[in-house]
C-alpha cells in the first residue's frame, strides 16, 4: 500500500508579518509567495535562518515548503516562516509524542517553538518617535 501524500500546515507570526506554511513530502524545494526562496529573500543569512527548523530535525530534503507571507519586512517575514515551518513539523510529528527524539524537544531546545513577542512600540504624543523627545533648547 502506497503512503499517502499528506500536507502539514503551520501559521507563524513575527513583528508585522503573518506566514501560512504548507509542508508536503518532497525534495526540499522552498517557495515563498510563488517564487523560489533565494529569489525572494535578498540575503543568504535570512534563507539560512528560515531553514533552521528543517536542519535541526534532519528534514532538509524530506519536505517541500510552500509559504504565503504578507506584511512586515524581510527579517519579520523570515521569522514568521520559520515559526510556521516549526508548527507544521510539530503537526507532522504529533503521533510521536512519547518518542524520546520527538521534534518538539529538539525544536524547543533551539528556541523555535516560542513566538517572538517583540513588536514596534507605538509613537506617543509630544514625542518624535516612541521614546525620542524633541531636542531641548535652553534659549
Amino acid at each position: 500500500m502506497a503512503k499517502e501524500k499528506r500536507s502539514f500546515y503551520g501559521t507563524g507570526r513575527r513583528k508585522g508579518s503573518v506566514a501560512k506554511v504548507t509542508l508536503t513530502p518532497g525534495t526540499g524545494k522552498i517557495t515563498v509567495n510563488g517564487r523560489d526562496v533565494r529569489e525572494y529573500m535578498p540575503y543568504d543569512v535570512l534563507v539560512m535562518d528560515l531553514k533552521q527548523p528543517l536542519v535541526v530535525t534532519n528534514n532538509e530534503t524530506t519536505f517541500d515548503v510552500d509559504a504565503s507571507v504578507s506584511g512586515g519586512g524581510f527579517s519579520g517575514q523570515t521569522g514568521a516562516i520559520r515559526l510556521g515551518i516549526t508548527r507544521a513539523l510539530l503537526e507532522y510529528d504529533a503521533g510521536n509524542e512519547a518518542n524520546e527524539d520527538s521534534y518538539r524537544k529538539i525544536l524547543k531546545a533551539n528556541g523555535f517553538v516560542t513566538r517572538d513577542p517583540r513588536v514596534k512600540e507605538r509613537k506617543k504624543y509630544g514625542l518624535k518617535a516612541a521614546r525620542r523627545a524633541p531636542q531641548f533648547s535652553k534659549r
